[in-house]
């Protein structure tokens, strides 16, 4: 396997700080690089150390962090270099890193700043979208701003789905399996599965396009079920997408592989094998759509090796409506194989995203890990995801001014005690105060929360509407007011007159963009609220429904519409701000969210930076 590349993903700039910079990727040498920061071509005087898990037998994961003796300058670009002590695998590392380097670079860099002023954010980058993937968008910030006509982004936040676990085109599973045995990724046993370890899914006949029949079921338990499901039994995941769902750990480990780095592309093989043929033209016009996203992933793997980039789970990340009720958590965690693999996909959601956001929380959990991992792949591996599913510190904050609080929407969930069919709340009560503990007296936040705070009124209706019917699983009712307790605490923390006076969040999920400007009704002093969400990367909206709900949106729910008093925002004014292409107030397309903000006032500067390069502004609303 000597014509493999060394490192197949990353490198990818993770957390920095002041004095401290973690930088994450995977090689097929066991041996980690060492991390030396550069300026000025002198080395910095600091501490260098390298954690790594072994996930298959040419397959190792590195976080590499160095601790400099003394405090970065501010917006001062730092270079890095990765060395090995092998000089073959040095000469090696030189002719893939330059690939990654921009024109007049010498080494690969970063910058830090305590004051970002241009943050980008996105979220629900679909593989096999038939689009252009928005984050090769950031490698376009990059060439200006090291051709010296623009500065660089400060930061990039990457809010969920950034995997599609639950929704893989047949083409990207062909890929993955390739990548299985490309690189030795670790198979495992499976209990309550029609098959018994995770290898025989590349050569199974329901293998690909009808994995629905390997996932598990459960009996109905009304009329109405059997009725709905035209059978003695559902599925226990609820996702229409599931035909190629990822299982195994190594699946959704190769998948992460396949989808920050084009360096493992060339050596994974695409075929129809084990491909019915009814499913034959789908995997063609799959197959187009994936070639497309590995066209541009060189542009996106430079990027992420020269900004500090933090990343947050969303449903897709696991599994579509994870944890979205406390019926849904019954049934999947009392199945042996549905909870292997919401674990599987926590294990890859860890080792590939979490590491890098706050190594010292994770510590514990990666060390549990590496424990467990070796040459013979990963033992004690019930245990290792029973550790996982307890785990309730992926939310993190970044220390800078104005503070990021990045909000884990999806395992601190207050769960409904009325109805196990209702929907949970995004965060239960003790989350939500010590959330509000972290903000208040602050002059000013950043919160990225997945779903969007304020939402559109009228899908929010219609979510309602299916709720009470008891279908809230059918239209993905996963919004901050669909649970009476959640609403509540978090409007009256914007409420608090501790609460900061300046309040940015940053959201996505939903597949359309739009920007809202919120104050609170009847108080003089109002704290200003903008929220920003842009959604997708590569994912859109279906053009004519969006249209029709953006209509019946501003007619239902205008200003002075009766209709806002039965919301539960009654008492905050709510103004959209209206994109510059486009019609009315959501704009429905792949792209990247550029957010811009001043430390001299306190303007709060939207726009979405289209896949094709377009920008789209959301010009703020004059106040009356």
């Amino acid at each position: 396997m000597s014509h493999l590349p060394l490192v197949v993903a990353g490198p990818i700039v993770r957390k920095v700080t002041a004095t401290t910079c973690c930088i994450w990727l995977t090689t097929t040498t066991p041996v980690a690089p060492r991390l030396s920061l550069l300026k000025d071509h002198n080395n910095v005087e600091g501490e260098s150390t390298a954690d790594t898990v072994q996930v298959g037998k040419r397959a190792f994961i590195h976080l590499l962090q160095f601790t400099a003796s003394t405090s970065f300058n501010e917006r001062e670009r730092i270079n890095y270099a990765l060395s090995f002590d092998n000089e073959e695998l040095s000469l090696q590392w030189q002719e893939e890193c330059a690939a990654l380097l921009y024109r007049n670079q010498e080494h690969l860099s970063f910058h830090h700043t305590a004051t970002p002023e241009t943050i980008l954010h996105g979220s629900c980058r679909k593989p096999h979208y038939p689009s252009d993937d928005a984050l090769a968008q950031v490698d376009e910030l990059h060439k200006k701003a090291f051709e010296g006509n623009a500065a660089a982004p400060d930061l990039l936040l990457m809010t969920g789905d950034q995997i599609y676990a639950d929704d893989v085109a047949g083409p990207m599973l062909k890929a993955i399996h390739s990548a299985i045995e490309v690189l030795g990724l670790f198979h495992e046993s499976v209990e309550g599965a029609v098959i018994q370890n995770t290898n025989e899914l590349a050569t199974h006949q329901y293998g690909f396009y009808q994995r629905e029949l390997l996932l598990p079921q459960i009996a109905t338990n009304t009329v109405l079920s059997s009725l709905f499901f035209g059978a003695k039994k559902k599925p226990v995941f609820t996702s229409v997408n599931a035909h190629n769902h990822l299982i195994g750990s190594a699946e959704v480990i190769a998948m992460y592989l396949l989808v920050w780095s084009d360096s493992l592309w060339p050596h994974v093989h695409i075929d129809k094998s084990h491909i019915d043929n009814k499913h034959a033209a789908k995997f063609d016009a799959e197959n187009d759509a994936i070639k497309g996203f590995v066209s541009q992933l060189p542009k996106v793997r430079r990027a992420l090796a020269h900004i500090p980039t933090y990343m947050i789970f969303d449903d897709h990340d696991v599994t579509d409506d994870w944890n979205l009720t406390r019926g849904w958590e019954q049934e999947v965690y009392g199945n042996p194989l549905s909870k292997r693999m919401i674990g599987n996909a926590l294990l890859g959601y860890l080792l590939c995203q979490g590491w890098g956001n706050a190594p010292k929380k994770v510590a514990p959990l990666i060390e549990t890990v590496r424990k467990n991992c070796g040459e013979n792949g990963l033992s004690h591996h019930d245990e290792i995801i029973d550790e996982l599913l307890d785990f309730d510190q992926w939310h993190y904050r970044l220390d800078t001014t104005p503070p990021i609080e990045v909000l884990d929407t999806r395992t601190q969930r207050w769960r409904s005690e009325s109805d196990m069919n209702k929907p949970s709340g995004l965060m239960d009560w003790e989350a939500l105060c010590d959330f509000q503990h972290s903000i208040i007296g602050k002059e000013a936040v950043i919160v990225v929360s997945a779903a969007p705070i304020y939402g559109v009124k009228v899908i929010e209706a219609i979510q309602k509407v299916f709720t009470f019917f008891g279908k809230a699983l059918t239209v993905d009712a996963e919004n901050w007011m669909a649970h009476k307790g959640t609403a509540n605490v978090i409007l009256n923390i914007f409420r608090h007159y501790k609460t900061p006076p300046e309040f940015i969040i940053l959201s996505g999920d939903v597949h359309y963009s739009f920007v809202y400007d919120v104050r609170l009704r009847f108080r003089r002093h109002s704290p200003h609220i903008t929220q920003f969400t842009c959604s997708g990367l590569k994912n859109a909206f279906p053009d004519g429904l969006i249209k029709w709900l953006d209509r019946l949106n501003r007619l239902l729910y205008r200003s002075a519409s009766p209709l806002n008093f039965f919301t539960r925002r009654r008492n905050m004014s709510v103004k959209a701000r209206e994109p510059s292409i486009g019609y009315g107030e959501l704009f429905n397309g792949c792209a990247l969210g550029v957010l811009k903000i001043s430390h001299k006032d306190t303007d709060v500067h939207c726009k979405a930076l289209l896949s094709n390069g377009k920008e789209v502004e959301f010009p703020p609303v004059k106040d009356d």
